[in-house]
């Protein structure tokens, strides 16, 4: 069997596919640039283009030897003006401007229709909107009927289907639309290992989200883990509730810093770091980490600084949006990200020790996770293994800076898959051994076979008996190879 390449870095790189990385070898040199889950956006592209691109994604994955996460991100609904005549128009600061969720013709200097008509119920006089991403803002003078009469505050071009939010949150647009429901049809068709969900406001939107996964994935005997897309002003104060109902975040800035401002994106970046590692959830860092590259080879220092930060704060993965779906330099972004995470990690402080204080650990297959990490540090260990069928043991060490690799084990290729997002943790696939001694025998003839030990090496390795059933890890060995 050949080698598989893993990653050197212990956090994940999440690359979008686009026009710009649509082809099979493109793909499979992305996966032997240490991207561990490509990224589908459903807000472009048809069904088609989604189930051929995650096809493609599969076979990269078998020829580069490596399988990794495909993650299917929902468009959400569409909070945009409409369509202008000339495609765009000049705003100027101190004109008048209506956002008229009646009007059916094409817009002008003057007004423009929208395609999210609840936008009249949603504002009062005073409030102010930000139309694409933050470059015009407009503040609400009236709202007669379904008009909504603004006047420009900070001017600047305004085209085609750009994005409407209003300052400090409150629009009403549900989380779910008619085209998720669909695409996440699509999304199960090809098992995706992840759904993104965009702008849930609480619990019951992930909730939601999770019953349709489920209800459409049956036939395949599929799960996805699901991530909440934090971009609305009103999820921060329900962050906890929707963690508990989702399987991981993702810290998506750019939405979030126009609804709140920029100003309070670091220290909530940090605060859902933080609060997603205790709750034993993934958590994901988006939005313009490496925006220069999409059309420069190189990346800022500030950039540079972001992504690292993102590192260094603990995330479990740093994600590419236009730098690799359209750009002119996808694999040289991927390549910088990846040096950018080794050398971010190889600062860390390498103490463990606090983690543990203060913790209770009630269930046993938690309290062997954190034995194993205990132990491996202080014996120095080569290696941290865990024979795992639903991937728990592997996610609750990950939560961990411990800075000795883990390798997860599994006979489950959808958890070999799902695990590719945990910070620090390798999946490889092992044949399923009942008995436990020829089990343990077996993953480090793997390990060896991989030259992840060798002769002399120490590592820690658990498992749960009886073999094969999720949530039992229940031992722990600590091994010396012979």
């Amino acid at each position: 069997m050949a080698a598989v390449r893993l990653p050197r870095h212990a956090t994940k790189i999440v690359a979008t596919l686009g026009p710009a990385t649509s082809t099979l070898e493109i793909i499979e040199q992305m996966i032997h640039h240490k991207v561990s889950c490509m990224r589908l956006n459903f807000s472009h592209g048809t069904a088609q283009d989604h189930i051929d691109r995650a096809a493609m994604v599969r076979e990269a994955s078998r020829r580069a030897g490596r399988e990794i996460a495909i993650m299917a991100d929902l468009q959400g609904p569409k909070i945009r003006v409409g369509k202008f005549a000339e495609g765009r128009v000049q705003l100027e600061a101190g004109a008048k401007f209506v956002l008229d969720a009646a009007r059916t013709e094409l817009g002008d200097i003057s007004a423009v229709g929208l395609d999210y008509k609840d936008l009249p119920r949603d504002v009062k006089p005073g409030d102010r909107l930000l139309l694409n991403d933050g470059l015009i803002v407009l503040s609400v003078d009236a709202v007669r009927g379904e008009a909504v009469h603004t006047t420009v505050r900070l001017g600047g071009v305004l085209s085609n289907n750009k994005g409407i939010n209003k300052q400090g949150g409150g629009l009403t647009a549900p989380a779910l639309t008619a085209k998720d429901m669909e695409d996440i049809k699509t999304a199960m068709s090809f098992q995706a290992d992840y759904v993104a969900v965009s702008f849930p406001k609480s619990a019951t939107d992930m909730e939601m989200a999770r019953q349709l996964c489920n209800v459409a994935a049956a036939e395949f005997g599929h799960r996805p883990g699901l991530i909440a897309k934090i971009e609305r002003a009103e999820a921060i104060p329900k962050l906890e509730e929707i963690l508990r109902a989702s399987d991981g975040i993702m810290v998506a800035r750019g939405d979030l810093a126009v609804e709140v401002g920029n100003a309070a994106v670091p220290a909530l970046q940090k605060k859902m770091i933080r609060m997603a590692r205790e709750m034993d959830k993934v958590v994901i860092t988006a939005t313009q980490m490496m925006e220069s590259m999409i059309s420069n080879p190189v990346p800022t220092r500030a950039e540079v600084s972001d992504v690292a930060n993102a590192v260094l704060d603990g995330t479990d993965a740093v994600m590419t949006s236009a730098e690799t779906a359209s750009g002119k330099f996808p694999l040289e972004t991927v390549q910088e990200m990846s040096r950018i995470c080794e050398a971010a990690e190889g600062a860390e402080d390498k103490r463990l020790d606090a983690d543990f204080s203060g913790q209770d650990y009630s269930r046993i297959d938690q309290s062997i996770a954190m034995g194993a990490l205990f132990v491996a540090h202080h014996l120095g260990a080569k290696a941290i293994v865990a024979l795992t069928e639903s991937g728990s043991t592997p996610l609750w060490m990950s939560r961990h800076r411990a800075h000795i690799p883990m390798y997860a084990l599994t006979s489950r290729l959808a958890t070999q898959r799902k695990m590719a997002l945990y910070r620090n943790v390798r999946p490889l696939l092992m044949d399923s051994e009942t008995d436990r001694d020829t089990a343990l025998a077996q993953a480090e003839a793997h390990l060896k076979r991989r030259g992840i030990v060798q002769s002399g090496d120490v590592y820690a390795i658990t498992c749960g008996e009886p073999m094969g059933e999720p949530g039992g890890t229940n031992m722990l060995k600590i091994c010396k190879v012979a």
